[in-house]
């Protein structure tokens, strides 16, 4: 078998967890690969409608500290990111108005109805619905995916795309190299951060599933919505700078189905223009579908598994764009041989084994 290059640590997956964490690992010297199943960041990642929702009461109490530490880190991070691409990826901190019943405690400051007319005028509440305010940040995942791998590639990772690692190849009790249908690439570390697709990769199965979430894109009215809007169960609202909004989304078990639905997506335009009667004329721009990775416990897989060298880094379900800077730092660390400085144990693999 021919070898004709070796790599300190190979990155298996492509989107934006996978690229982030190149990032890091090159910023600690180390020669990178990441070896991607089709073209890069154009999964998950760029599906994604961009909420930074840390503060989101549906997160399970065993992510918060990742969730907010992650959230905190997303200032800086945007700003390496946009200044090794010399790109710009929409990064807007302007909050959220959740929308919740009102047998549910609202978890971010409650908002009275002078006080959510001032915010957002255009808004038509649920005589029902209680507001509240909270402090997060949203971003545009297309642009960050973007631009992520153009920074990437500014430091120096190397990216290999276009066919799916299958095996992670075990040589003398440890990680040797990964192999795909066309070829082998060898390095001491290996991190699977292959999202919807990550159980597929031998020699070790791991319970992720792709949950399917569907999305519709409408130009909206200039200055029409400026915070993200999220009603409960129901429909979220993500404004861009540039005046598209995005309506969301679904939780389904369709398997790698990435088909949309017209019944679903006329049901999210319904619901939002229920919420902001300005979008009543807007235009529909595109619509589509994305396959988040999700666990048995909703919470992701960080960390070492039981085979030396190999890794993983995936299983974020909804929190994958917000999760990437606090995953790529936190395992940057462990793999270069520190101390994560986030408790890495409620992500192990080892508690799927039990």
């Amino acid at each position: 078998m021919e070898r004709v290059k070796n790599w300190d640590a190979i990155v298996v997956g492509g989107g934006l967890i996978g690229i982030s964490l190149a990032r890091e690992l090159r910023k600690r010297e180390m020669r990178v690969l990441v070896v991607e199943r089709g073209e890069p960041g154009h999964e998950a990642s760029r599906a994604a409608a961009g909420m930074l929702a840390a503060a989101d009461p549906h997160t399970p109490a065993a992510l918060r500290t990742l969730a907010e530490h992650s959230a905190r880190l997303y200032p800086e991070f945007v700003r390496e990111v946009e200044d090794e691409s010399g790109q710009r990826v929409d990064f807007r901190r302007d909050g959220t108005i959740l929308l919740s019943s009102a047998d549910i405690a609202p978890p971010g400051a409650p908002l009275g109805e002078e006080r959510w007319r001032k915010l957002e005028p255009g808004l038509a509440l649920p005589p029902e619905a209680r507001a509240c305010f909270l402090q997060e940040d949203s971003v545009d995942p297309k642009a960050l995916i973007g631009a992520s791998l153009k920074a990437a590639r500014h430091r120096g990772v190397e990216i290999a795309s276009g066919a799916a690692v299958t095996e992670v190849v075990v040589e003398g009790g440890r990680t040797a190299r990964v192999k795909t249908a066309r070829t082998h690439f060898a390095a001491s570390l290996v991190i699977n951060c292959a999202g919807a697709w990550a159980g597929q990769v031998l020699p070790l199965g791991l319970p992720t599933r792709p949950v399917k979430g569907q999305i519709l894109e409408m130009a909206a009215p200039h200055g029409v919505l400026r915070h993200v809007v999220r009603q409960e169960g129901v429909v979220y609202l993500v404004p861009r700078s540039d005046g598209r909004i995005l309506l969301g989304s679904t939780l389904e078990d369709a398997g790698f189905d990435k088909r949309t639905d017209a019944d679903t997506l006329h049901r999210l335009q319904h619901a939002a223009t229920s919420l902001l009667p300005a979008l009543g004329g807007a235009r529909i721009l595109d619509a589509w579908a994305g396959l988040r990775p999700g666990t048995p416990d909703d919470l992701p897989v960080l960390g070492a598994s039981p085979v030396p060298g190999y890794f993983f880094a995936t299983g974020h379900f909804m929190n994958g764009i917000l999760l990437a800077p606090a995953t790529a730092r936190v395992m940057a660390q462990l793999l270069s041989g520190a101390s994560p400085e986030v408790d890495l144990g409620p992500f192990s693999f080892a508690r799927f084994s039990v």
